[in-house]
């Protein structure tokens, strides 16, 4: 099912990220079609995926006032000892934009025939809960539901292995959440993230609404899904909240070089026993 075509989708070469003239780590040098400019990428380097010497797809930025000339959507990974390339999608909104095409295309096993919903909506109760949520709703059932959205970008044969992977299938990776920058190695990741894990399950916990974690999984080379090793504060928040009721989908989206995403699957297996 094609849930998303992004137009216009030129390719880049990642020369420097920040760029050597425009310091914020948001912006990178990029060569297309020959030329520098400069280019807004929303996922800073996307732990190698947007870093100097990846190859990206980019569009254009169409406004006079844009300090960058392209915003990149997505990344070219390429084994080329296995002669396969998979393109990444990388562009954290794009996650909320695939869900909800997903949501309207009943794709979503769980989650169909929605009467309504937003997104968006920032829920407040003094002293339990005070965050931002992707979506809110009503299922086909009248209860209410609320949905957060992680991107997952990242994926590889075994997260931080260092074994031989030559007689693996390249369609055989784990797809992993969260990684990226922390001062410290016993930092959690993204406290955001735990926080709003935490917040879902108090809700899930004290009302009959439903609440629901969506990893995105914007690349098609995996066949399993786990918490980051990196991170047990982020991976003891999601048993924790599965424990409770919070329901997670682990959907994954296809990336063709034209820019089309299409819905693979919205239960990809869990890599290791199932969190409790």
């Amino acid at each position: 099912m094609k849930l998303l075509q992004l137009n216009g989708l030129v390719e880049g070469f990642v020369v420097k990220r920040p760029s050597k003239n425009v310091k914020s780590p948001y912006v990178a040098d990029v060569l297309c079609e020959g030329e520098e400019a400069l280019a807004h990428t929303a996922s800073l380097g996307c732990c190698g995926l947007a870093e100097a010497g990846a190859t990206v797809l980019m569009a254009p930025i169409i406004s006079e006032s844009a300090k960058c000339s392209y915003r990149i959507y997505c990344s070219i990974f390429q084994e080329k000892e296995k002669d396969h390339e998979t393109i990444v999608g990388i562009y954290p909104k794009l996650a909320e934009d695939l869900v909800e095409q997903a949501m309207n295309r009943n794709c979503l096993s769980s989650l169909q025939n929605v009467r309504a919903y937003r997104r968006e909506t920032t829920i407040r109760v003094d002293g339990k809960v005070n965050s931002r949520f992707d979506f809110t709703g009503i299922d086909q059932n009248q209860t209410p539901f609320i949905m957060e959205v992680k991107n997952v970008p990242l994926a590889d044969y075994e997260q931080r292995g260092n074994k031989c992977y030559d007689d693996r299938a390249p369609n055989s990776k784990v797809a992993y959440f969260p990684d990226g920058y922390r001062k410290k190695s016993t930092d959690t990741i993204s406290p955001r993230a735990v926080k709003h894990l935490a917040e879902l399950a108090l809700i899930k916990q004290e009302s009959v609404t439903r609440c629901i974690l969506c990893f995105v999984i914007q690349r098609s080379d995996v066949d399993r899904f786990q918490a980051s090793i990196v991170d047990p504060e982020y991976a003891e928040a999601l048993k924790n909240a599965m424990s409770v009721g919070v329901e997670v989908i682990r959907m994954v989206v296809h990336w063709s070089r034209d820019g089309e995403a299409t819905f693979v699957r919205d239960d990809l297996p869990w890599a290791c026993v199932k969190p409790d």
